[in-house]
């Protein structure tokens, strides 16, 4: 069984240690006609992974009845995926049908959006439960959120936080470098998707690695944790990571206001329309300055930040 090769794969590479064997059988997809999972017949194959590996083994529940199917069935952890994470109301309501067997804990996903307070409330709902919780930072939309994770972490510090680098990048060849970040800002483990032929995976085929490649990237992850880093040292990589986040974003939108520009330009040329209107750019300029005062920032970096993008945008029109 495909299933059982992967998990002897991983054994090999990662021993058995701190090593949890996770499987989605109930896959809450986007669209209906994309692959939703085996169903209840995985719960099997699940049982044999642990009864042939040692390994304990996860699955992700999005129904109190997937969560009583998956306890009869002995899965040792449950996980609750970004979207279910979304739903504080079923959140509860799998909080209350894990109460009522025996598991060794749940895995929590932060919400597709950015909102710690929500995930951090799940957390909560779940631990009511003396539940041991563990929370996976897998990030929004491809891209990190750190300080979503950041005030978890801050908040939170007795909870475990492991990094899901498949669902953060997106891409194969980014996860080593989200597993890089992930041992530099000390995080207590990973969450990896491992396939023995990522391009004939059923779902998320861009983001699975090989059983090959996570031998190389738990060789770095482990020589990494034995650097021991300060907590210090470790803030402020954090507080840098969040600052490289927003710059990211600053220059997609710079990128995307000059796409608008080519566009007013145009649009100018088609109707005869001068590049330069100074009336306009002053009413702009105006209202920039007033929202600079009320974000106390300097009226002197906001007008230096606004010629300089006026003076781009009149190049790409003409």
């Amino acid at each position: 069984m495909q299933l059982c090769h992967i998990a002897q794969q991983i054994v090999s590479t990662c021993g058995t240690q701190n090593v949890i064997f996770r499987a989605g059988i109930w896959k809450p997809r986007t669209s209906p006609d994309t692959f939703q999972g085996v169903g209840d017949v995985g719960l099997a194959w699940l049982q044999q992974v642990k009864r042939l590996t040692g390994l304990p083994v996860a699955t992700e529940i999005s129904t109190p009845e997937q969560v009583q199917k998956a306890l009869e069935a002995g899965i040792d952890y449950l996980w609750l995926g970004a979207r279910t994470s979304a739903n504080p109301i079923l959140v509860q309501a799998l909080a209350d049908a894990m109460a009522k067997g025996e598991h060794k804990g749940v895995l929590v996903k932060n919400p597709v959006n950015d909102d710690a307070d929500l995930w951090m409330g799940n957390i909560q709902r779940l631990s009511a439960n003396h539940q041991p919780v563990i929370a996976i930072h897998r990030g929004c939309n491809h891209q990190p959120c750190w300080e979503m994770a950041y005030r978890l972490r801050q908040t939170m510090p007795q909870i475990p936080l492991l990094l899901d680098p498949s669902h953060m990048s997106g891409k194969a060849d980014l996860v080593s470098r989200r597993c890089q970040d992930a041992a530099e800002l000390q995080y207590d483990g990973l969450m990896i998707e491992v396939h023995d032929n990522p391009k004939q995976a059923l779902s998320d085929a861009k983001q699975q690695i090989t059983p090959d490649e996570l031998k190389t990237i738990i060789r770095h992850w482990e020589k990494e944790q034995a650097a021991n880093m300060q907590p210090t040292d470790c803030q402020l990589l954090w507080l840098r990571r969040m600052m490289d986040e927003v710059d990211d974003a600053l220059w997609d939108t710079i990128a995307r206001r000059m796409e608008v520009s080519r566009k007013i330009g145009a649009f100018k040329k088609e109707h005869n329309i001068d590049i330069v209107q100074p009336t306009r750019f002053e009413q702009i300029l105006s209202n920039r300055l007033s929202w600079a005062e009320e974000k106390a920032l300097s009226e002197e970096m906001v007008q230096q930040i606004m010629q300089a993008l006026h003076k781009e945008s009149i190049r790409v029109q003409q």
